[in-house]
């Protein structure tokens, strides 16, 4: 178990080496501009990651899974009116629109190899934690009486990350983000209850 201390350097470690991921690529990056970029000697580095890169590697997937929801708060945690469900909108779309077409944890993802165990796992969780703040929001619209109650808040959530993801994988692949806005908008009709979009 770490120290605090430990746990901060430990920390500091990871968001140097996203950090030269962001500006280098994966594969320019080596453990020693990581070193240099945390001021971590080469013993401080194996102490934290025994196993070399590629458990650094896992570790910045996790970091850039906790940024994709770090980007989007407050909005996400305050569901709790139709103008806040815009405003989480708008971030979202903003948020996309600066990454553009590099998306740091895709990348990473990418080296590690999607179907790796590591790799399934910070996905899952990604996806998780994402799709159950949605349906909180969900929920507590449905207990002021702005959704409908009979949505299933789960299901509707996870149809609403859906959406967002495959907008995220379009734009990836054409820099455009009205695939997203459009799965945003069709989703937010769904969630209003309108007879054009079921849940």
């Amino acid at each position: 178990m770490l120290t605090r201390k430990g746990e901060q350097t430990r920390a500091r470690i990871v968001a140097g080496a996203a950090d030269e991921i962001r500006e280098r690529g994966v594969d320019e990056v080596r453990l020693e501009d990581v070193m240099a970029r945390t001021r971590t000697s080469k013993s401080q580095l194996f102490h934290y990651f025994p196993d070399g890169k590629e458990q650094l590697l896992l570790a910045v997937a996790r970091h850039e899974a906790d940024r994709v929801l770090d980007d989007q708060q407050p909005m996400l945690g305050d569901l709790t009116s139709w103008a806040a469900w815009e405003r989480w909108r708008e971030r979202v779309v903003e948020r996309y629109r600066e990454q553009g077409t590099d998306c740091p944890l895709t990348i990473v993802m990418g080296h590690l190899g999607r179907r790796s165990a590591g790799a399934q796992s910070v996905v899952d969780g990604l996806m998780t934690r994402w799709q159950a703040a949605l349906a909180d929001g969900i929920r507590h619209m449905q207990a002021s009486g702005e959704m409908p109650g009979e949505l299933d808040a789960d299901r509707a959530a996870a149809g609403l990350l859906a959406g967002v993801q495959g907008g995220v994988l379009l734009l990836l692949s054409s820099g455009r983000t009205e695939h997203l806005e459009a799965a945003l908008d069709l989703a937010f009709t769904g969630l209003r209850g309108s007879a054009t979009g079921r849940w």
